[in-house]
C-alpha cells in the first residue's frame, strides 16, 4: 500500500521535475554567462559594528538549496556553528544554542517573542520552515539589546514579504510550490499571492499544507508518528504614509494535529501510547517605521500577541487530556541616531545609539481531563542604551539595560527582580580587512513561568519560593578576516575564529521524578528512592553554578561559480560543585559533541547548480549524574541539485537525496539512550523533490 500511495502521489510532481531536469542537458552546452553560485549556507550580516557581522549569523532560505526543502529546523538552521536541534517531529524541534535549549534563548517570530514552556516533552518553537525568509541567529549573548530571557543568544524568525517577491513594476504575482519527501510520504502544497495595488501599499496571503505519515530510521523502524496534518497560513500588509512612516500589519498560524507519542522525544509503544494531538501558534503584530531625512531619528516599533497551545484527546482516558496554552502579549520602541562623535567629545569618529524600551507579559493556562484551568503570568518591562563607536580602526561598543521582572506567582510568589546588566564589545583592524574582536556581557533572567502541564493547581510538585534568579555572563575573543586574490581575481576567503565562556549562577532546572529519583517529598523537596503519599512528580529549584567552554571556526570560499564552507564547533558545561554538565529535561544536557560541517556549491551552468553537505559528530560521554551513557557519534551526507529552465521563466524544480548512506542515528541534541526505547532516532534516507513556479 506504501508503494502504491507513494507512486500515485509522485506522478505529476516527478514528471515535471524529470521533464525540467532534463531540459537543462540540452542547454547545458550552449550556457555561457557562469555567475556567483548562491548556494553558500551562511551569509554573516554585514553592519558597521564588528559584533553584528562576526557575531551574528543570517540564513537566508532562499540562498541555501536545502532549505528550499526544509520540512524541519534543523534542515537549515544545523548550519550555523554552535546551533543544533533536536527532536524529529513537528512537534518536539527544540533548538539549541551552545548547548542551552529555546527555554534559555529569545525566540521571536516576525519581532513577536514566543515565550514560556507547555510540556517538556514538546519543543516550544512551532514554525513551518516553508514561511519564512530568514533566520537571524545570535549565537551567545553579546548585547544589551537581546533583553531579558537570553541566556544562551536569540534566534529571529522572519517570515517572507511581499516586497521580496514582487519584481520591478510587478503589480501582482503568485508562486506555487508542491513538494515530496520518500522517507515519511511527506507531501507540500502551498500557494502564495501578493502585490502592490499602489505604490504605497502591498499585500500577501500565503496557505500552506503539508500531510505526512510515520518515517523510519536507517533500520526501518517507524518514528514519532502514524501521520500527522499541518496547515500553515501568513497573511501581511504594509503601507508607506508619505515619504517617512511605514506601518504594517501581520498574522501566522501553523497547526499541526495528528497522531502522536504522549511523550513526542520517545519512540512510541507500551507504555508511551500514541494519542491524537494540536499543537497550534497564532501570532498577531502591528509595526511602525519613522525614517525621516534626519540620523537623528531613525524609529522601529512593535506591538503583537503569539500563543501556542496543546490539546490532547485520549478518548476519555483520565490523566491524557489536557488544554494547555501559553499566551505572550508585548511591544518595543527602538530609536537609532548615529551621531559624529567631534560633536560630543572632539575625538574623531560616529556614534550610533541605540535606545529602546521593551515590556512582555507572557500567561500560562492549563486544564487537566477538561477540568478547572489554572493560570499564571510573569511580566518583564527592560530599558537599554548601546553605543557603536567607531573611530577609525578602533570600535568600542559599550551598553547598560535595567530589567524590571514581576516573576509568576505559582514559581516565585510573584517576587519583583530589578535588575541591571551592563556590556562591552570591542574590536581593531590589525590589517586590511582582518579584526581581533572580544565582548563581555552580563546575563540575567527572572524564575520564567512553569510548564504549563505541571501548573495544574500545583498538585505534585515541589517549589522553592526562594527562587533566585539566573545570572552569569557571557566573554568571547576572537578573529576574523577575509583574503581576495587568492585564486583568482575574484575569489575570496573569510576566516572566522571565536574562543567563549559562558557562566551561569543559579541555574533554574525542574527535576522529574522516576527511576532512581522517586519519593520527592512535597514538603521539603528532597529525593527519595520509594514513593510516599507526599511524593512529588517534580522539583523546582536553584541547581548548581555551571560554566560553558568552547570554540567555533568556520572557513568560507568563493570563486566565480564554485564555493565550500567549512565549520567546527564545541561547547563543554560543568558545573562548580559537582563536575556535572547541564542536565535537561531532553535526556541530552549541553552536550552536543564536536561538530564538523562541509559544505560544497558548484554552479556549472546559469541555470543549474549542485550542492553537497556533509556533518559529523564525535562521540560523547556526558558527565551528569545517573547518565554515563555514551551518546554514538554520525557522519550524514546529502546531495542535491536545482534547476531553473531559461524557457519557463519563474519555473524552479530542486531534486536532492538526504542522509544518503542511511545512517542510523540520533542527534546529540535529541534524547539520546544507550536503550533504543529511549532514543530519538533521526529519519533514514529520503528522497525529496520540489516544484516552484513563480509568475
Amino acid at each position: 500500500m506504501r508503494e502504491v500511495k507513494l507512486s500515485s502521489r509522485l506522478t505529476v510532481l516527478s514528471m515535471g521535475v524529470a521533464a525540467v531536469l532534463c531540459a537543462q542537458a540540452a542547454s547545458a552546452a550552449t550556457a555561457a554567462d557562469m555567475p556567483n553560485t548562491t548556494l553558500q549556507t551562511i551569509t554573516v550580516t554585514a553592519n558597521s559594528s564588528v559584533r553584528d557581522s562576526v557575531q551574528e549569523d543570517s540564513v537566508y532560505i532562499d540562498d541555501y538549496t536545502p532549505a528550499a526543502q526544509a520540512s524541519h529546523l534543523s534542515d537549515f538552521l544545523d548550519v550555523v556553528p554552535g546551533v543544533s536541534v533536536g527532536g524529529t517531529s513537528s512537534v518536539n524541534q527544540r533548538i539549541r544554542v551552545r548547548g542551552l535549549d529555546d527555554t534559555n534563548l529569545k525566540v521571536t517570530i516576525d519581532g513577536a517573542r514566543q515565550e514560556g514552556a507547555l510540556f517538556y516533552h514538546m519543543g516550544d518553537v512551532t514554525i513551518d520552515p516553508d514561511l519564512l525568509k530568514q533566520a537571524e541567529v545570535s549565537v551567545g549573548n553579546n548585547s544589551v539589546t537581546l533583553g531579558n530571557d537570553a541566556i544562551g543568544g536569540a534566534v529571529a524568525f522572519e517570515t517572507v514579504d511581499a516586497a521580496d517577491l514582487l519584481k520591478p513594476g510587478q503589480k501582482v504575482g503568485a508562486k506555487l510550490h508542491a513538494g515530496y519527501g520518500s522517507n515519511n510520504d511527506e507531501l507540500l502544497t502551498s500557494a502564495t499571492v501578493y502585490g502592490a495595488p499602489t505604490e504605497n501599499i502591498d499585500l500577501l496571503a500565503y496557505y500552506g499544507k503539508r500531510d505526512a505519515d510515520a518515517g523510519e530510521d536507517g533500520k526501518g523502524r517507524k518514528i514519532q508518528t502514524e501521520n500527522s496534518e499541518g496547515e500553515n497560513i501568513l497573511l501581511k500588509a504594509g503601507a508607506y504614509v508619505g515619504s517617512d512612516h511605514h506601518v504594517g500589519a501581520s498574522f501566522s498560524r501553523t497547526e499541526n494535529k495528528g497522531k502522536f507519542p504522549l511523550r513526542p522525544d520517545f519512540p512510541a509503544g507500551g507504555w508511551n501510547p500514541i494519542i491524537p494531538q494540536e499543537v497550534k501558534r497564532d501570532t498577531y503584530a502591528l509595526d511602525y517605521a519613522y525614517s525621516p531625512a534626519n540620523q537623528l531619528v531613525n524609529v522601529d516599533a512593535n506591538v503583537y500577541q503569539t500563543s501556542t497551545q496543546i490539546l490532547r484527546n485520549s478518548d476519555g482516558v483520565p490523566g491524557f487530556e489536557f488544554d494547555a496554552e501559553v499566551k505572550t502579549t508585548g511591544g518595543k520602541i527602538q530609536n537609532t541616531s548615529i551621531v559624529d562623535s567631534s560633536i560630543i567629545n572632539g575625538v574623531p569618529g560616529v556614534h550610533k545609539f541605540i535606545a529602546g524600551v521593551e515590556h512582555y507579559k507572557k500567561e500560562s493556562e492549563m486544564a487537566r481531563d477538561f477540568g478547572k484551568a489554572s493560570t499564571d503570568e510573569a511580566t518583564n518591562t527592560s530599558v537599554y542604551l548601546e553605543d557603536q563607536w567607531q573611530m577609525g580602526k578602533l570600535s568600542l561598543t559599550p551598553g547598560v539595560r535595567y530589567d524590571r521582572y514581576e516573576s509568576p506567582e505559582y514559581v516565585s510568589a510573584g517576587k519583583t527582580y530589578d535588575n541591571v546588566v551592563g556590556a562591552l564589545a570591542a574590536s581593531y583592524e590589525i590589517a586590511p580587512r582582518t579584526q581581533l574582536f572580544a565582548s563581555y556581557t552580563q546575563l540575567f533572567n527572572g524564575p520564567d513561568l512553569s510548564q504549563a502541564i505541571f501548573n495544574s493547581d500545583g498538585v505534585d510538585t515541589y517549589v522553592n519560593n526562594d527562587l533566585k534568579a539566573e545570572e552569569g555572563d557571557n566573554a568571547e575573543v576572537g578573529i576574523a578576516t577575509t583574503l581576495r586574490g587568492l585564486t583568482m581575481a575574484d575569489d575570496s576567503l573569510k576566516l572566522s575564529a571565536k574562543y567563549f565562556e559562558t557562566n551561569i549562577e543559579n541555574y533554574i532546572e525542574f527535576v522529574r521524578a522516576g527511576g532512581s529519583r522517586t519519593g520527592m517529598n512535597c514538603t521539603t523537596g528532597q529525593l527519595g528512592t520509594s514513593a510516599a503519599p507526599e511524593a512529588c512528580q517534580g522539583v523546582i529549584n536553584n541547581d548548581e553554578d555551571f560554566k560553558i567552554k568552547g570554540v567555533e571556526l568556520s572557513a568560507d570560499y568563493r570563486a566565480d561559480n564554485f564555493n565550500m564552507g567549512l565549520s567546527y564547533a564545541r561547547a563543554r558545561s560543568k558545573g562548580e560543585d559537582t563536575g556535572y554538565n547541564i542536565s535537561s529535561v531532553s535526556g541530552s544536557g549541553s552536550e552536543s559533541g564536536d561538530k564538523y560541517m562541509v559544505n560544497l556549491g558548484y554552479a556549472p551552468t546559469n541555470t543549474t547548480e549542485l550542492g553537497w553537505r556533509s556533518t559529523y559528530v564525535a562521540d560523547v560521554t556526558p558527565n551528569t549524574a545517573g547518565d554515563d551513557n555514551e551518546k554514538p557519534g554520525y557522519d550524514v551526507h546529502d546531495i542535491f541539485m536545482t534547476y531553473t529552465p531559461t524557457q519557463i521563466e519563474g519555473l524552479k524544480a530542486t531534486l536532492g537525496v538526504y542522509n544518503i548512506f542511511d545512517e542510523t542515528y540520533a542527534s546529540h541534541a535529541s534524547r539520546n539512550s544507550i536503550d533504543d526505547a529511549y532514543t530519538d532516532f533521526e529519519m533514514g534516507r529520503n528522497i525529496k523533490t520540489s516544484l516552484t513556479y513563480q509568475f
